[in-house]
C-alpha cells in the first residue's frame, strides 16, 4: 500500500507540498487541487503506517522515513505506476504460452515521467562532467530513448547554436517531448522521431549527429550478439558520431537476494518477467570493441541499480 501511495503522492503534488512547506492540511490541499478528501486521507494513512509521514487527523507532517521516501519517489513511481500492469498480470506473464508479442504492456508516459527525475540524480552530475570534458565541439546531438526530451533541452540550453534529434519508440513520450520543446521555445532546434532504436531506418537528420547519447535503455540492445550488431548499426546510422555516451543500470553480481536494495530487486525482477536481459558491467565491457567502439572512460555511479556511464569513441 505504501509503495503505491508514494508514487501517487508524488504525482499529485502531495510529497512536494510536504517537502517545501513542512506540513500539509488534507482538507485544504484536496479542495485546492480538486481531489477527493477521503481518498487523499487514505493515501496518507498508508504512508503513516510505515512512518513516512505522521498524521494528526487531517494534519500531515514528515515522518522518520520521509526524506528517504522523497529521495526515492521516482523509483517507486516507476515500479507501481509505470510497471503496475506487469506486476498485476504476473501470473499470466510467467506462463510460457502467453509470452508472445507485446505480452507485458507498461505505461510509457508514467515511465518517462519517473525516468526524468531518476536521471537527474542518478546520471546527470556525471553526464555533465563527461560532456564538459569532450575534446571537440559538437553541433548536433541525438538521444536514443529520449523520453520527455529533458536531457536534450538542457544540452541546447547550455550549448547555444546546437540542434538535437530525439528518438523514442513510445508515441506518448514523443508527444510529451514535442510539447515540452515547443513550450521551451526550442521547436525550431529539435526534431523528434518515433521509432524503435533496434530496427529504425536511416533518417537524413541522423547524418549530421556528432554526439550520440543513450540513457536507461541500453539493456534493450541485448542479448550479447544482438548488442554487438546494434552497436555496429549505430555506427552506420550515425556516420559522423564521434562519441557515444551510454548510461544504464547494470545487473548486480555476488549479492544475496535478501541484501539487494529494494529498487534493485524490483528492477531486476521486473525485467526478468519482461524477458529483458540486464547486463553486468563486465558484460558491457566485453562487447564494445566488437561493436566498433573504444571505451575511453567509465563512470561507476551505483546509486540504486549499478548505474554506470560509458564514454565510447568510434574505432
Amino acid at each position: 500500500m505504501a509503495a503505491s501511495a508514494i508514487g501517487a503522492a508524488w504525482e499529485l503534488g502531495m510529497f512536494d507540498e510536504l517537502h517545501t512547506q513542512g506540513t500539509l492540511d488534507v482538507q485544504s490541499f484536496a479542495a485546492e487541487r480538486g481531489l477527493d478528501t477521503v481518498s487523499v486521507l487514505g493515501l496518507f494513512r498508508a504512508l503513516s503506517a510505515v512512518e513516512i509521514v505522521e498524521r494528526e487527523e487531517f494534519k500531515i507532517l514528515p515522518g522518520v522515513h520521509f526524506s528517504e521516501a522523497y529521495r526515492n519517489k521516482s523509483f517507486f513511481h516507476w515500479l507501481t505506476r509505470g510497471s503496475a500492469d506487469l506486476f498485476r498480470r504476473a501470473p499470466e506473464v510467467v506462463r510460457t504460452e502467453n509470452r508472445v508479442g507485446n505480452f507485458c504492456p507498461r505505461d510509457s508516459a508514467a515511465i518517462a515521467f519517473a525516468c526524468r527525475e531518476i536521471s537527474e540524480f542518478c546520471y546527470d552530475p556525471w553526464f555533465w562532467r563527461t560532456v564538459q570534458g569532450l575534446d571537440f565541439d559538437f553541433h548536433v546531438v541525438a538521444d536514443l530513448g529520449c523520453g520527455s526530451g529533458e536531457r536534450l533541452m538542457q544540452l541546447l540550453g547550455r550549448h547555444p547554436g546546437t540542434r538535437a534529434v530525439g528518438i523514442d519508440i513510445a508515441q506518448p513520450a514523443v508527444r510529451m517531448a514535442t510539447a515540452a520543446a515547443a513550450a521551451a521555445g526550442l521547436a525550431d532546434r529539435m526534431t523528434f522521431v518515433q521509432a524503435d532504436v533496434l530496427t529504425m531506418a536511416p533518417v537524413p537528420a541522423f547524418e549530421e549527429v556528432e554526439l550520440l547519447t543513450c540513457f536507461m535503455m541500453g539493456h534493450d540492445f541485448w542479448p550479447r550478439q544482438r548488442c554487438i550488431e546494434n552497436l555496429r548499426r549505430l555506427r552506420t546510422l550515425f556516420p559522423r558520431a564521434r562519441r557515444f555516451l551510454l548510461g544504464d543500470a547494470t545487473r548486480s553480481e555476488g549479492v544475496a537476494d535478501r541484501d539487494l536494495p529494494i529498487f534493485a530487486l524490483g528492477f531486476e525482477v521486473a525485467h526478468d518477467m519482461m524477458g529483458t536481459f540486464i547486463p553486468t558491467v563486465r558484460d558491457w565491457e566485453s562487447v564494445f570493441e566488437e561493436g566498433g567502439w573504444r571505451l575511453r572512460s567509465k563512470n561507476s555511479i551505483d546509486i540504486a541499480v549499478g548505474e554506470v556511464i560509458f564514454e565510447l569513441e568510434r574505432l
